[in-house]
C-alpha cells in the first residue's frame, strides 16, 4: 500500500486492523475520570460521515450508504487495485436528520452509493458532508461518478429540495479532470475524487478533495473555482477536514503507515495562502470551532501508524496553542460538530462497519469538570 490514495487509501489496512477485532461495534472505550462523557445520541446509520446542526435546530448526518454491487468495468478509467475497481448504486446514499430526543428519520436516499473492491474492505463513500446557506440544504457525493461505479450522477454539490427531491448544481467530476493538481499519485488515483469536507461561508461553498489535494469554491449557481492546490506546497498529504473560523483551517489523514504525530492543521486564507497552525496529530477527519474560538480535533486513530479500532480521540486546542484530550476511545470517528447546546457530536463507525452500525456520540462538555 505504500503510497495512500486519499479516502480509499485505509482500505487494506482498515480491513485487516477490523478482522483482528472481529468487527466488534464500539460506541467508545471506558473514559479515564479527566475526559468528559460520551454516550450514544443517535444508531441505526449507514456508515456516518460529516454533520452539521440546521437552521431548525436539528442535527443532520451525511451517510455513505450501503455500497453497491454494479460495475462500470470497460465504460470508463477505473480506480486500479487493491482498492479498486468499485462497483456501486444509483442510489442508497443518505442524509439523515436527527431531533433533539435522538429519533432518526430520513431527508433522501437517493443519492449515489459505492464501495471499494472486497480485497480493500468493501469501505463505502456515498454523501460525505451536507451545508445550510439559509434554509436551503446541500450536500456533497463522494462515492459517485464512473470510477466508482455510478451512472447516474458524478461527484457533485446537490441541492436538497423542499419535496426532497435533489438538483445538481456543480459537476465536481468534470472540474477535476479539467483542471488536474500538481501531486498525482498514478499507481493510486481516483479519477472522480473522493470528496471529503465542506463547509458554507458567505453565500457560498467550499470543499476539500483528499486524493488530488484540493480546496474548491463552489457558487450556489455551479460555478466552479480552485482556492488552493495544497499539493502544490505540501505534496500527497491527503488533506480531509475543512472548517472556517475567519480563515480556512484544513487537516490532513496522510498515507499509510505513517509516523506517528505527522498529521497537521493547516490556516489557508480566503486567497490561498498556507501555513502550519497546529501539528502532531494523527489520522484527522474533522475540525470544529466553538464559540470561545477554541479548535477541536478529531483523529480517527490517535498514536497509531495505520488504523487501529478503538483509537480515536479528540482534542481541544486553545487560542493560546494549549491542547487537552477531551475524549478517546473512539470507534472510527468520521465528523465532528459543534451543538447550540455546547456539546459535541461525533458521527462513530462510519468506515469499515455494516450497514445500520453507525452511531452519532454526544460528547458532554456542558457538564465536564476537568
Amino acid at each position: 500500500m505504500g503510497k495512500g490514495n486519499g479516502i480509499a487509501t485505509r482500505a487494506t489496512l482498515m480491513s485487516a486492523a477490523l478482522l483482528c477485532t472481529h468487527l466488534t461495534i464500539m460506541s467508545g472505550a471506558a473514559h479515564a475520570s479527566n475526559l468528559a462523557s460520551v454516550s450514544v445520541f443517535a444508531a441505526g446509520l449507514n456508515n456516518p460521515r460529516n454533520l452539521r446542526f440546521g437552521p431548525d435546530g436539528d442535527l443532520y448526518v451525511a451517510e455513505g450508504g450501503a455500497g453497491g454491487t454494479h460495475s462500470t468495468n470497460g465504460q470508463c478509467s477505473q480506480v486500479v487495485p487493491p482498492i479498486g475497481p468499485y462497483t456501486g448504486s444509483n442510489s442508497g446514499g443518505r442524509i439523515s436528520k436527527i431531533d433533539r430526543h435522538g429519533d432518526v428519520t430520513t431527508v433522501v436516499d437517493t443519492l449515489p452509493s459505492s464501495q471499494t473492491s472486497i480485497g480493500s474492505g468493501s469501505l463505502v463513500s456515498g454523501v460525505a458532508d451536507i451545508a445550510f446557506i439559509g434554509n436551503t440544504l446541500y450536500a456533497l457525493l463522494a462515492g459517485a461518478g464512473c470510477s466508482h461505479g455510478v451512472t447516474s450522477l458524478p461527484n457533485a454539490i446537490m441541492r436538497v429540495n423542499a419535496d426532497h427531491s435533489t438538483t445538481l448544481i456543480a459537476n465536481l467530476s468534470a472540474f477535476q479532470k479539467a483542471h488536474p493538481t500538481a501531486v498525482i499519485e498514478k499507481d493510486d488515483f481516483e479519477p472522480d475524487g473522493t470528496w471529503y469536507s465542506m463547509v458554507a461561508v458567505r453565500g457560498a461553498l467550499y470543499a476539500v478533495e483528499p486524493n488530488h489535494g484540493e480546496i474548491d469554491r463552489i457558487s450556489t449557481g455551479g460555478a466552479i473555482s480552485r482556492v488552493i492546490d495544497i499539493s502544490a506546497s505540501q505534496g500527497h498529504v491527503v488533506p480531509t477536514a475543512l472548517a472556517y473560523h475567519g480563515n480556512f483551517y484544513v487537516a490532513n489523514l496522510n498515507v499509510f503507515p505513517q509516523p506517528i504525530g505527522s498529521s497537521k492543521v493547516w490556516k489557508v486564507t480566503p486567497s490561498g495562502q498556507i501555513k502550519v497552525d497546529t501539528a502532531g496529530f494523527d489520522m484527522v477527519l474533522g475540525l470544529a470551532f466553538d464559540n470561545f474560538d477554541q479548535m477541536y480535533v478529531l483523529e480517527m486513530s490517535a498514536g497509531q501508524p495505520v488504523p487501529t479500532p478503538g483509537t480515536g480521540r479528540v482534542t481541544r486546542v486553545h487560542p493560546n496553542g494549549a491542547e487537552e484530550v477531551v475524549a478517546d476511545g473512539l470507534m472510527f470517528p468520521t465528523g465532528i460538530t459543534c451543538g447550540p447546546d455546547g456539546n459535541l457530536y461525533v458521527s462513530s463507525a462510519g468506515f469499515g462497519m455494516p450497514a445500520g452500525a453507525g452511531k452519532v456520540l454526544k460528547i458532554d462538555l456542558a457538564n465536564w469538570k476537568h
